[in-house]
């Protein structure tokens, strides 16, 4: 009986770590450039998932000991072009974006990352501008 409760929480825990673990996901960006008579749709990958994360109570050294702060990072990332279309000739059209390789848990590297959760304007579709894909 023991040995069966084990197994069961060892199962629910592989699984919460194969669902809300850290991963590619697909992510659809709307870009737009203000000079431009066009959007333009864009599929990427990025990371995203739940990392374990844990905080101690405990003041002083001993505390941070105990902390362990993991965010889903970028393990490797690769970077795209694609050009907005209907720009004047003066605008660059270009646009870069990241499209992420692997993924992985890790402490939060505030040189190549950003660290913060702030919350972003993305919008779902392009706003007035006729949309390309």
């Amino acid at each position: 009986m023991g040995g069966s409760v084990v197994l069961q929480v060892l199962l629910v825990s592989l699984a919460a770590g194969v669902l809300l673990g850290c991963s590619l996901k697909n992510f659809t960006l709307h870009v737009e450039k203000q000079e431009c008579t066009h959007c333009l749709t864009i599929n990427t990958t990025v990371c995203s998932g739940m990392c374990f994360t844990q905080d101690s109570n405990l003041q002083g050294v001993a505390g941070r000991k105990f902390r362990v702060q993991r965010g889903c990072v970028y393990q490797s990332v690769a970077y795209r072009s694609a050009e907005v279309p209907g720009c004047p000739a003066h605008i660059d059209p270009l646009y870069i974006y990241p499209v992420a390789q692997r993924c992985r848990c890790s402490k939060c590297n505030t040189v190549t990352n950003e660290c913060v959760q702030t919350p972003l304007q993305l919008h779902d579709s392009c706003r007035s501008k006729q949309q390309l894909q």
